[in-house]
């Protein structure tokens, strides 16, 4: 099983800083994009976030509590490993790996989007646009790669600068909000309930990240305390910024605008405070990116480092640098983003980023569902220690969680879970290679261990 560590109580990261991880990794590119996506829906999108926020609440609940009772690296893979073994365990790693990188494209490329509200070279430009965004991804990564602390402290300053204009849209402009943009409740042409969920598979792109405090959880000081507290702190804090933000946005922008329009949040901050505050939210849409960005680029080398050292990945994503840094795991994933955005640079911006999150988002959920599993299976395995109401609690929880899981996976449509689904059967090669390699090694240490003579031992003769 994959060992839990705790660091000494002067260094990692404290509450706050991984507090700033989720809430970081959470908020990024999306949120400042979706109301226009939501508006064809209506007011009816408000409650697709209420149901996004729920299930991301009951996962909150689930990877607190895992991150609580076994505070290994690796997160979701840790968990579904210790629950179901190394199959699992490697499908688990192998799709949330490729969902942090290939959804790191997709942030460089939103980052470069709000960057052109500056400089509009970079939105007809494809080439420039591209180099761009490969120096934000090297950059970050080069930070991360001199140590963790040090991708914390950029994620602490660009959580709480991003969330500066974010608080000022949600908490002042809905009291100038319009009741007659609420009307009519449901715009789009489908039932209450298909519009719901159609808005809530938009939506759930923007909470991917809830479990970031559990991934490096050897570099978190108190463990067992710090990650349930700051997974719950960042997706409360998280989910009441984007329903207010919501809210804020479809009340001051009348529908008809705000689908067409690029940058929501800024234009409901024109409406109310006047021009320099779209070019305030905008320039914190580019911060919000780029902390985003320097999030997940840390957690793109510690899930394949913790697969690696259980031999579920090649041994080379091991290796750490003096400090401890996965540098092979870093690098390596950020050449995957680039070869991705190289491949993809002739597209524009909004199809670059709408090609890469369909490519991420199924390859996420599927890990929540199986640690929202590994929850019940683990509670059923260790019942000595879960009786009673506790019991009952904690196993509501997974299955609820499971089940929003499932419903988010189905709400993605059928051509997203195919892509997913090739994706997933995509590693299944790496892992007969590495069980062959595994017990290549084992037999190679029988047999050199095993005596000259046939294997004839005084043991055997007594």
């Amino acid at each position: 099983m994959t060992r839990s560590v705790s660091r000494r109580s002067g260094r990692g990261l404290g509450l706050w800083a991984a507090t700033a991880l989720v809430v970081g990794n959470m908020i990024g590119s999306g949120v400042f994009l979706l109301p226009s996506s939501l508006a064809s829906y209506g007011a009816v999108s408000i409650v697709g976030w209420l149901f996004t926020s729920l299930g991301a609440v009951l996962l909150a609940l689930v990877f607190a509590r895992l991150g609580k009772r076994h505070p290994d690296v690796g997160g979701p893979y840790a968990y579904t490993r210790r629950a179901f073994g190394d199959f699992l365990g490697f499908q688990t790693a192998w799709g949330y790996w490729i969902a942090i990188w290939a959804g790191n494209a997709a942030i460089a490329v939103a980052f470069v989007g709000y960057l052109a509200h500056f400089f509009p070279v970079l939105a007809s430009n494809r080439l420039a646009a591209m180099l761009v965004a490969l120096a934000a991804i090297w950059g970050v990564t080069a930070v991360n790669a001199m140590g963790v602390r040090q991708g914390a402290i950029v994620q602490l300053v660009t959580t709480v600068l991003k969330l500066v204009p974010l608080l000022v849209v949600a908490l002042i402009v809905p009291f100038f909000a319009d009741p007659a943009n609420f009307t009519p409740f449901n715009a789009s042409e489908q039932s209450g309930f298909g519009a719901v969920t159609a808005a809530a598979a938009l939506t759930l792109w923007a909470f991917i990240g809830i479990e970031s405090a559990t991934v490096p959880a050897g570099d978190v000081r108190e463990p067992r305390r710090t990650i349930p507290r700051a997974t719950m702190i960042g997706t409360v804090v998280t989910a009441v910024v984007y329903v207010l933000g919501t809210v804020a946005v479809l009340g001051v922008v009348p529908r008809g605008r705000l689908t067409e329009s690029t940058a929501p949040f800024a234009d409901a901050a024109g409406a109310v405070f006047g021009g320099w505050a779209g070019n305030a939210v905008a320039a914190g849409a580019v911060i919000a990116a780029f902390g985003a960005l320097n999030g997940w680029v840390l957690l793109q080398g510690q899930v394949p480092m913790a697969a690696a050292k259980d031999g579920l990945f090649p041994a080379v994503f091991a290796r750490t640098s003096r400090n401890g840094t996965p540098v092979v795991g870093l690098v390596v994933s950020s050449v995957l983003v680039t070869a991705l955005m190289a491949m993809n640079y002739t597209a524009t911006l909004v199809e670059q980023f709408t090609f890469v999150i369909l490519l991420a988002t199924l390859t996420t959920l599927v890990p929540y569902a199986y640690s929202a599993m590994a929850q019940l299976m683990l509670l059923v395995t260790d019942r000595e220690r879960f009786h009673g109401r506790r019991l009952f609690w904690h196993g509501l929880v997974a299955v609820l969680a499971f089940g929003y899981s499932v419903w988010a996976i189905a709400g993605a449509g059928y051509e997203v879970m195919a892509k997913g689904l090739l994706l997933l059967l995509a590693g299944m090669p790496v892992y007969v290679w590495l069980a062959y390699r595994k017990r290549r090694g084992e037999r190679d240490t029988a047999e050199t261990a095993a005596p000259a003579d046939g294997g004839y031992t005084g043991l055997e003769a007594a």
